[in-house]
């Protein structure tokens, strides 16, 4: 038998680094990331705890890769162009894409938002969370400030708490839930660019 070329061992890092992910995603979004050890990642992905501890030092970074990994994607969704100016059709795009994923992978955006109720677990990852957030925010308010709203700021959370509110509630019941009609409304809401004398 010939030895593994370098390839063929990344190959096998890349093939154990994702099924270590999957699995403690699966378990994070099922038991609570509190309740889940390295010894039941590594039972559940079928290999030995010492060999886990080679791709990753602990649980933590476990959990803040697989976050981050997941946030920095929808990052690059956001101001498609890098401008710094969000346009109505980059907002429309962000909406589209946020709802897209969030259907692709509901399991994580359930971990995401258990998180945000584990006052001992955000602290892990809030500092990359805000730094994450923060582009976002500024540009969402630069946006509603140049379509006329009042108060652009209280209308860019706004906005961000009904993408959170949808996105839990189709997570929640993601047979019943109508997730594409909403997603259209919230779109013909705030992707307009004629001023709305009401706003």
């Amino acid at each position: 038998m010939s030895p593994k070329s370098e390839e063929q061992f990344e190959e096998i890092r890349q093939s154990k680094t994702k099924l270590i992910k999957a699995t403690a995603l699966e378990l994070f979004a099922l038991s609570g990331y509190e309740n889940t050890s390295i010894s039941k990642i590594a039972k559940e992905a079928s290999i030995s705890k010492g060999l886990l501890y080679n791709y990753f030092d602990s649980k933590e970074e476990l959990l803040k890769e697989i976050i981050f990994e997941q946030l920095d994607l929808m990052l690059e969704l956001f101001d498609p162009n890098k401008d710094g100016v969000l346009e109505s059709d980059e907002l429309k795009f962000f909406i589209r894409e946020s709802f897209s994923m969030v259907k692709k992978n509901p399991e994580f955006w359930r971990l995401y938002f258990m998180l945000l109720f584990q006052p001992n677990v955000m602290k892990l990852v809030e500092k990359r969370i805000m730094e994450i957030a923060e582009p976002l925010l500024q540009n969402t308010t630069d946006y509603f400030r140049r379509q006329g709203y009042e108060k652009p700021e209280v209308w860019t959370r706004y906005v961000g708490a009904l993408l959170d509110g949808v996105s839990m509630n189709y997570i929640a019941d993601p047979n019943n839930f109508p997730i594409d009609d909403i997603e259209n409304i919230v779109i013909n809401q705030f992707c307009n660019t004629s001023k709305n004398t009401e706003k």
